[in-house]
């Protein structure tokens, strides 16, 4: 599980790096770009996968004790909550198409902004190098999400039968792990494109 989460860590520190390049590159596009994503969707996501972390820590515990019940309902919980993430990153994700932010032949970020608010052309043009970023780290970072789901609903199944004891609970530990791992990812995900981007580069 350390060597995977290893390798994890090594893959979105690529594209944390890429960005950072990118938005030394083209710092006023990005400012651009940042603006026009929703932080009040961001945060409430960043709530969800904080209590989401607890929820997953309890059933951890619960697993520990032997409490079964415990266990899954912590388990659905988690569950719960990773499906309201993904919810509100599908509506945003929606606005995004509805307003031709989502890089292609579609492209035009100036045509959803109100006319005093409108970047230069080669300004606009470069924001799809943003989103370009946005959508492939947020996009990882959602499949890693519904790959968790999956998991959870098999532990829930396992659980549910008995699966589990105290002595015999290390899966539950190691999707653990994982759990909070993709949790940690998003904590450093929000602040980078929600918040530091919206100011200029100094």
């Amino acid at each position: 599980m350390w060597v995977f989460l290893i390798t994890e860590i090594m893959f979105f520190g690529g594209l944390f790096g890429a960005y950072l390049i990118y938005r030394n590159m083209y710092n006023p596009a990005f400012v651009a770009a940042s603006k026009s994503i929703r932080i009040d969707l961001g945060a409430i996501n960043t709530a969800v996968l904080i209590c989401s972390s607890l929820t997953m820590a309890m059933a951890v515990h619960s697993a520990a004790l032997g409490a079964r019940k415990l266990l899954i309902l912590f388990l659905i919980a988690t569950l719960v909550l990773g499906g309201v993430f993904l919810g509100i990153k599908a509506v945003e994700y929606h606005e995004k198409y509805v307003e031709h932010h989502v890089p292609g032949p579609n492209f035009d970020f100036n045509s959803s902004e109100p006319a005093d608010e409108r970047v230069p052309a080669d300004v606009a043009s470069q924001t799809s190098i943003f989103f370009a970023l946005y959508f492939a780290m947020t996009g990882m970072h959602a499949l890693h999400m519904i790959i968790g789901a999956g998991i959870l609903i098999f532990l829930i199944y396992r659980a549910w039968h008995g699966a589990y004891p105290p002595h015999h609970y290390t899966m539950v530990e190691n999707f653990g792990l994982y759990w909070h791992f993709v949790d940690i990812i998003w904590i450093f995900l929000f602040p980078l494109l929600y918040l530091v981007s919206r100011s200029p580069v100094h």
